[in-house]
Order: structure tokens, then C-alpha cells, then sequence
């Protein structure tokens, strides 16, 4: 009996579909880092489920927006990364970024740069419009012209300007330099507390050299340093000053406007409307993504403890410099997060929901992710404990970065892409803009 013979494979079809399979790859790859086309449909879309639906209403053409915030006039503020201030009117985007902005430091791509922008409470009255960006490092030799690479250091700074509620910020400057200087990664967000102070959180995840990380100058071990900006989060004036009545102002260790320690990549800030506690959420190493409850003087573990690991396995610090000191997520003096995500979401900004548009929502946190392309909305028992995890937005396959409640009651999210978009969140009978 004759066998018959296995149909014979050809060479050009094997390296068609390998390139196919690359391509496909090198897609994704991009695309979970917001490289790429544009992806996002133009036209609203009706997300959820059963009597959670929702609309979304895509605002486009921005690069990388990573914040709005809401002037008194309904007018939305939109802050790029790579330092573009834009304002959003009647739901349309104005084609001509704000003049007045000052230059960022423009490396990983635009990935860093502008990272915050907040209306000061009496901006009724001041006309201030307050920011945080990465401010490239003069003693850096560099051509002025060229581009800022990845190498070069900056470090986080507090700004503001006076709006002229058109088109230009006026009597631009700097109110705060911190000392975070950096090579690599690094963000600085900001809220107004009520009482009129800000908060300002400055990260340093990574390590340098000399610890066996990849950064020239800034490493994570600055985060439990007291004389160091990085890694912390900061209690300020809205001059830039430190406030008089901070946990560590006295004690010469200390620089006067650290509020609290041991922060790695703190992307969102809020103001709990009920406690007015501080909530923080950061990105811990290879899982370990933190919620905190910011309290004055505590010591939030990093680098030295995390419920996340390195890049490489190991339960420590390892190759490549990542991952926390002790292997155990746990050490004395030093503070338990509120949640924690394993695996990740690579969250960004956040919201407590206040407004009536969703009742539903009501006391519900959302949590943009960025890797996992969702808004998380995390629902809390009567005891203020975390007890359901709901994604949304996944259909969209969009890295969500900051979300804020507008004044309208209504979800303003960003997306992480070079092609970004604001995306407005309305219930469905809302009237469309």
C-alpha cells in the first residue's frame, strides 16, 4: 500500500505569512503604545449594557492629550503632551493651540512634556490657568533647534498664566522648580485641594546606572530620600511656596513642601467630595498598580515595596533595575494601598463621580487604563470598600488616560494616542452638541 505523501509547504508561502505575522505583531504593539493611525470611529457611538448605556462623542485631533480641565464658561482645556495647550468650545476644537506655552521637554517620542493643566478656583477673578510640565534642563548641551532625545534631563516644574480667555496665556512663569531632575520617565500632576492649595505628585519609577537601571540622572531610590522632590507628593501655595502647616516643615531633613513619600508614577489625583481625602493612583513595576489614600507624613513604600515585581520575574529588584527593594509587599512605617491590580491596568487619571446625569454612578470611582484600553468604573460597598471592577470603553481598544467629571455631570476622558481624542461620555437622551 502506497502512502500518500504530505502536500509540500512552499518557502514563499512560509515568508508571507511570517511577515503577515510580524506585521500583525509590530500592529498591536503599536497600537497598545498609542503609535499609529487613527482607529477611533468619527461618529458617536452607543456603548454598555442593558440600562448602563451610554454614548460616547469622539472630540479629535489632538497628539497625546493627558488632561482637561473646565473653564467657568463650559469651555474645556485640553493639555498635550508634547506641550500644546487647546481649548475645546461649544464641543468643537479650536484648530490653534494657545499661545504662551512655554517649551517642554519633548522626549520618548512626545510621550513626555505638558503633563497637567487646572483653572484656578478664582479664576473668575485671577484669570489663572496653572500647569505641570517637564522643563528641559538648561546645563543639558544640546543645539537649541534640535529636537530634545530621550537622554537629556529635565525636571518637573509648577507653572501659570493668565488666560485672556481667547487665545493667549500671559505672564506665563514658573511658581515651582522641583529637584526631580530625570533622564527617563518621569509625570507631574496637580489639583486644587478646597481650600485653595495644590497638590502636586512628581514620580521617579525608574532607577539609575548605578543601581542598574537605564537612567542617566534621577533614580526610584529618590523616593524614600527626604531632601529630594521625587517620588513624592507635594503640598504647595498657589505662589509655589510650601504652606506653613505641612507635615515636615521644621524639620531640616526635609525639603517644606513634601506632603507624603514613596510614590513611583502617580498619574491621577483627586479630592474625595466627602472626606476630603487625597487619592492617588500610580503605576507599580511588572503589576502592583496602587490606589492610595494620601495622608500627611506617611511613607507609601516604593521603591523599597510593592505588590508588583520586575520587569524580568524576580521577586526583587533583578536585571534592569526594576521591581521593588524587599521582596515581601509589606515593611514597617510604611502605608497599604486602598486596591491594588495584578495583573495591571497601567492606570491614568481618575474621577470620583458626583453628578446627576448617571444616578447609577453615584459614588463610583473611574480609573482610565492605558495597556488594558479601558475605563475601569469601581463600584464601593456602604464602608467605602472597593467590591466590583466593571470595564468599559474596551469596544473602542483606546488608551484611556485622564478622566474628569465636567460641570455639565457629564465624563471627559483622553486618549493616549498620537492620533487623541477627548471623548464626552452623555447618557442617552443628552442633546447632542
Amino acid at each position: 500500500m502506497t502512502l500518500a505523501s504530505s502536500p509540500r509547504r512552499s518557502p514563499a508561502l512560509f515568508v508571507i505569512l511570517t511577515i503577515c505575522l510580524f506585521i500583525a505583531i509590530s500592529n498591536a504593539q503599536q497600537g497598545r503604545r498609542g503609535i499609529g493611525p487613527d482607529t477611533l470611529p468619527d461618529e458617536p457611538q452607543v456603548l454598555g449594557f442593558g440600562d448602563q448605556q451610554f454614548r460616547v462623542v469622539p472630540i479629535k485631533g489632538f497628539f497625546r492629550p493627558s488632561a482637561v480641565d473646565f473653564l467657568p464658561n463650559g469651555d474645556v482645556l485640553v493639555a498635550e503632551r508634547s506641550g500644546g495647550l487647546r481649548i475645546i468650545r461649544d464641543g468643537v476644537l479650536d484648530p490653534e493651540p494657545i499661545r504662551g506655552m512655554p517649551e517642554v521637554h519633548n522626549g520618548f517620542g512626545g510621550r513626555l512634556g505638558l503633563w497637567d493643566v487646572a483653572v484656578h478656583p478664582r479664576f473668575a477673578e485671577n484669570r489663572l490657568v496653572y500647569f505641570t510640565y517637564l522643563k528641559p534642563d538648561p546645563s543639558e548641551d544640546a543645539p537649541a533647534d534640535a529636537a530634545v532625545p530621550q537622554g537629556l534631563a529635565g525636571t518637573s516644574v509648577l507653572a501659570r498664566g493668565r488666560f485672556d480667555g481667547a487665545s493667549a496665556l500671559t505672564d506665563v512663569e514658573d511658581v515651582f522648580v522641583s529637584d526631580a531632575r530625570v533622564s527617563g520617565f518621569s509625570v507631574a500632576r496637580l489639583i486644587f485641594a478646597p481650600d485653595g492649595k495644590i497638590f502636586m505628585s512628581i514620580g521617579m519609577p525608574l532607577r539609575d546606572r548605578e543601581h542598574g537601571g537605564s537612567n542617566r540622572v534621577g533614580t526610584a531610590e529618590q523616593a524614600q530620600e527626604p531632601g529630594s522632590h521625587a517620588g513624592k507628593i507635594l503640598r504647595l501655595n498657589d505662589d509655589g511656596t510650601a504652606p506653613e502647616d505641612n507635615p515636615f516643615v521644621g524639620d531640616p531633613a526635609y525639603r517644606p513642601e513634601i506632603y507624603a513619600l514613596g510614590f513611583r508614577d502617580p498619574l491621577g489625583l483627586v479630592i474625595h467630595p466627602e472626606t476630603g481625602e487625597l487619592w492617588e493612583v500610580e503605576h507599580g513595576p511588572q503589576g502592583g498598580d496602587e490606589l492610595n489614600i494620601v495622608r500627611p507624613g506617611r511613607n507609601y513604600g516604593w521603591p523599597v515595596v510593592s505588590y508588583g515585581r520586575a520587569y524580568t520575574g524576580e521577586a526583587t529588584i533583578g536585571t534592569g533595575g526594576t521591581g521593588p527593594a524587599l521582596p515581601e509587599p509589606c515593611a514597617p512605617g510604611m502605608e497599604q494601598p486602598l486596591l491594588y491590580w495584578y495583573p495591571v491596568i497601567s492606570p491614568g487619571g481618575m474621577a470620583l463621580y458626583t453628578g446627576d446625569a448617571f444616578p447609577a454612578w453615584k459614588g463610583d470611582l473611574f480609573v482610565g487604563g492605558m495597556s488594558t484600553t479601558q475605563l475601569q468604573r469601581i463600584v464601593f460597598n456602604q464602608r467605602g470598600l472597593p467590591v466590583r471592577h466593571i470595564p468599559l470603553l474596551t469596544e473602542l481598544n483606546q488608551r484611556i488616560r485622564d478622566v474628569k467629571q465636567g460641570p455639565d455631570g457629564l465624563l471627559y476622558v483622553t486618549t493616549d494616542h498620537e492620533a487623541g481624542a477627548v471623548l464626552r461620555i452623555e447618557p442617552l437622551d443628552a442633546t447632542a452638541n
